[in-house]
C-alpha cells in the first residue's frame, strides 16, 4: 500500500531531505508545510495517510499544530507522528498526552519506521 504523506517542519533543508528519503523508500510526499496554517490547509486539501509534525516549529509548538490538525481537519490522530531532533525523553509526558501514533527521532526517519508506528506491514 502506497502511503501519502504530509510533512510539517520549519526547516527547508529537513523538508527536502525527508522528502527525498521517503520518496526513495516508496512513499508519496503529497505536500509539505512550514507552519500550522499551511498544515491545516494542506491536510484539508489532500487528506494524507500520514502526517509528520516537527515538535519545534520555530514560533509554534508542534503539539499545538497537532491539536489544530485533529480539530480542524478530518485527520485521525492515529495518523499523525511527531518528529524532532531532540530525544523522546525530553518530551515524553507531552508525547504521551498527545493524540498521535507516536514519535520518531529525525535521525531514525524512514518509511519502514513510519509503517511500524502506524501498525502497517513493511
Amino acid at each position: 500500500m502506497e502511503l501519502r504523506c504530509l510533512i510539517v517542519d520549519d526547516s527547508r533543508h529537513f523538508l527536502a531531505a525527508a522528502r527525498g528519503l521517503l520518496e526513495r523508500e516508496g512513499m508519496v510526499v503529497a505536500a509539505v508545510a512550514s507552519n500550522g496554517d499551511d498544515a491545516v490547509r494542506r491536510a484539508t486539501e489532500l487528506g494524507p495517510d500520514v502526517t509528520l509534525v516537527d515538535i519545534d516549529l520555530g514560533g509554534e509548538s508542534g503539539f499545538d499544530v497537532v491539536r489544530r490538525l485533529t480539530r480542524e481537519t478530518d485527520l485521525a490522530p492515529a495518523t499523525v507522528i511527531l518528529v524532532s531532533t531532540h530525544a523522546e525523553e525530553d518530551y515524553a509526558e507531552l508525547i504521551s498526552a498527545s493524540p498521535v501514533a507516536g514519535f520518531l527521532p529525525k535521525t531514525r526517519l524512514s518509511a519502514p519506521a513510519i509503517r511500524d508506528l502506524l501498525g502497517l506491514p513493511a
